[in-house]
């Protein structure tokens, strides 16, 4: 999920350059590219899969 986030964040980032417009002085370009490289951290870092289990083979149970 983070690494949707970031390729969002980046094709923002991109469209805003092409169109070479700025969001204020909160929002900038520097900004947006720090906010999509911790999404991408936190997806490499397994984020996404907290508190989820995953098993091999069948899952146990009674039987």
């Amino acid at each position: 999920m983070f690494a949707v986030i970031a390729a969002v964040i980046f094709a923002i980032e991109l469209i805003l350059k092409l169109a070479k417009t700025d969001l204020g002085p909160v929002l900038t370009m520097d900004f947006l590219t720090i906010l999509a490289f911790l999404c991408i951290s936190l997806h490499l870092a397994g984020a996404g899969a907290w508190g989820r289990r995953y098993y091999r083979g069948r899952r146990p149970g009674p039987g």
